[in-house]
C-alpha cells in the first residue's frame, strides 16, 4: 500500500513539473470568494497552494470578495439591504460596513492565512496609492416605448457602485518584486476621493489585464461553466463562450464571471478560468495538473 501511495505522489510530482516550468516567473491573478472562503478546509487548503505557487516561482496576486460578511454584519447592524440586478445599493452608511469588512477583517484574514502557511503576504485596498481609479456604475433600465416611437432609458442610482478606470501597475509590480504575495480588497478610490464598491470580478479582471497576466482563476461554487444539459465544459474558446451568452445558455450568476473572463482573454491574458473552489486544493489541480478541475476559456481555439 505504501508503495503504491510513493507511485502515486511521484506521478504527481512529474506531472506538475511542465508545469511549473512553463508559469515560472508568471503572474496569476486569483478571484478569492464563495465556499473556498468560508469553510475552514478549504480556506487553509487555498491558503497552502496560493503559497505554494510561489516557492516555484509563479506570482500569484489574489483579489478577494466578502459579499456574505458584508451582509452579516449589515444585518447585525440593522441596516437594510437593497439589490439592483444582482448588485447591492451601497449608500453612505453601508460604503462604510463596506470597507470595514472588505479592508479590515476579510483582507487581514486572508493575509493572516497566507503567512501562517509560510507565505510573505500583504494587504491592500484598492484605495491604497490609488490602486484601482473608479467612478460610478451607471446603471440602465429600459424603459417603455413612447407614442413618437422612442425610449428613455432609466437611470438607477445604487449609490457608492463603481467600475474601474485605472489599475496603478507600479503599486503591484513593486509588491511582487519584493517577493510578496499581493491581498488585494475590491474597493475604488473616485477623483474626488469618493469610495466605491465594486464587484470583485471585475477587480481581478482589471488587475489581471494590466498586469498582463499568464492566467486569471475565478474560484466559485459551481463545477465552471455548464452547457445546456448540465454538463461542465472544459475548454471554451471566447467566441464560444459569446455565443453561450447569447443563447441564454450562460445567464444568472455566471454571466458576469464569463464576461470578466472573455474581458481578459481579448485584451491579452493568457487564460482565463472558472473552477470550482469548493474541491480542496482545487486551484493546484487547475494550474498544475492536466485534468484542471473547471472551464478554461481562452481568446482562439
Amino acid at each position: 500500500m505504501k508503495d503504491r501511495d510513493h507511485q502515486t505522489t511521484a506521478r504527481v510530482l512529474v506531472e506538475a513539473l511542465p508545469y511549473i516550468r512553463a508559469f515560472h516567473g508568471t503572474t496569476i491573478v486569483v478571484k478569492y470568494g464563495g465556499n473556498a472562503m468560508v469553510e475552514e478546509s478549504l480556506k487553509h487548503a487555498f491558503a497552502r497552494d496560493v503559497v505554494l505557487m510561489k516557492l516555484v516561482g509563479m506570482n500569484p496576486v489574489v483579489v478577494h470578495g466578502g459579499g456574505p460578511q458584508i451582509g452579516e454584519l449589515l444585518e447585525r447592524l440593522n441596516i437594510p439591504t437593497r439589490f439592483e440586478r444582482g448588485m447591492r445599493v451601497t449608500d453612505a452608511a453601508t460604503m462604510d460596513v463596506v470597507q470595514m469588512v472588505l479592508g479590515g477583517l476579510v483582507n487581514k484574514d486572508i493575509v493572516s492565512l497566507l503567512s501562517t502557511a509560510g507565505g510573505r503576504a500583504v494587504g491592500i485596498s484598492g484605495k491604497d496609492a490609488n490602486l484601482i481609479r473608479a467612478r460610478q456604475l451607471v446603471l440602465q433600465h429600459p424603459s417603455p416605448e413612447r407614442a413618437d416611437g422612442t425610449a428613455e432609458p432609466e437611470i438607477i442610482d445604487i449609490g457608492h457602485v463603481g467600475e474601474v478606470v485605472h489599475v496603478n501597475r507600479a503599486v503591484l509590480d513593486t509588491l511582487i518584486a519584493s517577493g510578496f504575495i499581493p491581498v488585494i480588497a475590491p474597493v475604488g478610490v473616485g477623483a474626488d476621493g469618493e469610495s466605491y464598491n465594486i464587484n470583485a470580478d471585475f477587480v481581478a479582471s482589471a488587475v489581471a489585464q494590466r498586469l498582463a497576466a499568464e492566467k486569471l482563476i475565478l474560484l466559485t461554487n459551481t463545477p465552471g461553466i455548464q452547457d445546456a444539459a448540465g454538463h461542465t465544459l472544459t475548454g471554451l474558446s471566447r467566441q464560444q463562450a459569446a455565443r453561450l451568452v447569447a443563447d441564454g445558455t450562460i445567464d444568472g450568476g455566471m454571466l458576469p464571471k464569463v464576461e470578466c473572463a472573455m474581458d481578459a482573454v481579448a485584451s491579452g491574458v493568457g487564460s482565463a478560468h472558472i473552477i470550482d473552489g469548493r474541491m480542496p486544493h482545487a486551484l493546484l489541480l487547475e494550474v498544475l495538473t492536466d485534468g484542471g478541475v473547471g472551464t478554461l476559456l481562452k481568446a482562439k481555439d
